[in-house]
């Protein structure tokens, strides 16, 4: 029997164990590290061929701690803003510089593996060391902030803040919102003193609000009204109860001194000349109240009829001050805290009338009787 040379057999069974190994490097690389690399970074691009997702899982993997470990874990944010059109290699360059991220080779990769390379977006962001460099990649792909910005201003009626609502960024529509707002709210010091049909008018808070952009109306009407509770002292209340007046009757002056007056410090000379003709069983005679009945004029593309005319002053609704007694059955619109604060501290004053100046400083001059208040209008 012949002899086998032992050298074959090493060679044979060195050369069968290193296929082996390369079998399972092999396997290793086509399928192990793809698989870890996919649960860790997420799916591959679809646009790379076989062979190139292979080669990014591998980079990835073997950079793993520079992806997912923060730069700096107790970092706070910081704005960022990628330019229109800036290149990706910029964009990546100034991260790095930044110190938001560790790696800007492992960084190219992972979005050269993701595909995001190609879909950064313009725009400011809110970034911090803090967040790892897949997060940052993720951030990069969409400008669009959580919070936004909706300003309330002082005077405007529900229909003007339910038109604000498009341009917005809250996804409240202002069919929505008014719908809305013509429903009570319990849990407020005014809660009980609204009458059966009353909406919300008056009690919207005028201010420049920070929202998260998913908030809904509900969410925003509550925030309003949290925040003019909040605005509501205890010295407020009390001072409108010294004067006769219900949180609600306080706001529906308030509403009309708002769209009265132009200059704040001038509210609660206003103020006072309304509670003198209401304490002396006169008509208020506000142009305001007459605007309100009236709606809107799509003539000209206002909510506030000006001027009004002889005609207008003799509409019959129970909001026209010039026909009837007393207040009006509501707020006008939503007054701010100058307005407020008038009523509940007004000046103490004889008048009982107040026009426009005819200097145009857009004050006013005040009156104690109809003969002064005649001889007060411009020449």
């Amino acid at each position: 029997m012949k002899r086998r040379n032992p050298c074959l057999v090493i060679s044979t069974v060195s050369t069968i164990f290193l296929l082996c190994v390369l079998a399972l490097l092999a396997v290793n690389l086509t399928l192990v590290i793809p698989r870890r690399a996919a649960q860790t970074f997420g799916l591959p691009s679809s646009n790379l061929d076989y062979s190139s997702k292979v080669y990014y899982a591998v980079l990835l993997v073997l950079s793993e701690d520079a992806l997912t470990t923060p730069v700096e874990p107790a970092a706070s944010p910081r704005s960022f803003t990628v330019g229109l059109g800036e290149p990706t290699g910029s964009v990546i360059q100034r991260l790095f510089d930044e110190g938001l991220i560790g790696s800007m080779e492992a960084f190219r990769n992972f979005l050269l593996y993701s595909g995001m390379d190609t879909t950064i977006q313009a725009g400011e962001y809110q970034l911090s060391p803090a967040m790892n460099a897949i997060q940052i990649a993720h951030e990069l792909q969409d400008s669009t902030p959580d919070q936004i910005t909706f300003r309330v201003l002082a005077g405007w009626r529900l229909e003007e803040i339910a038109a604000a609502l498009p341009t917005s960024g809250l996804n409240i529509s202002p069919d929505e919102f008014l719908t809305a707002a013509r429903l009570p709210r319990s849990g407020y010091v005014f809660s009980d003193q609204l009458p059966s049909q009353a909406t919300l008018e008056g009690f919207i808070y005028p201010d420049t609000y920070e929202l998260a952009r998913t908030m809904t109306v509900e969410g925003l009407i509550r925030t309003a009204l949290d925040r003019f509770q909040a605005n509501l002292t205890p010295d407020m209340q009390h001072a409108y109860t010294a004067q006769g007046l219900n949180i609600y009757t306080a706001v529906t002056l308030a509403s009309i001194v708002e769209r009265e007056a132009i200059l704040d410090d001038e509210m609660p000379m206003i103020a006072s000349v309304f509670l003198n003709r209401i304490n002396q069983g006169m008509k208020l005679d506000s142009d305001p109240t007459v605007q309100y009945a009236l709606g809107f004029n799509s003539t000209q593309s206002t909510w506030w009829t000006n001027p009004l005319s002889k005609e207008n002053l003799g509409i019959d609704s129970s909001y026209n001050t010039y026909r009837y007694t007393g207040f009006p059955p509501g707020p006008i619109a939503n007054p701010g805290l100058a307005a407020l604060k008038a009523v509940a501290f007004p000046e103490s004053s004889p008048y009982f009338y107040f026009r426009a100046a005819c200097d145009g400083s857009r004050k006013h001059v005040f009156a104690k009787t109809f003969e002064e208040h005649v001889a007060n209008g411009c020449p």
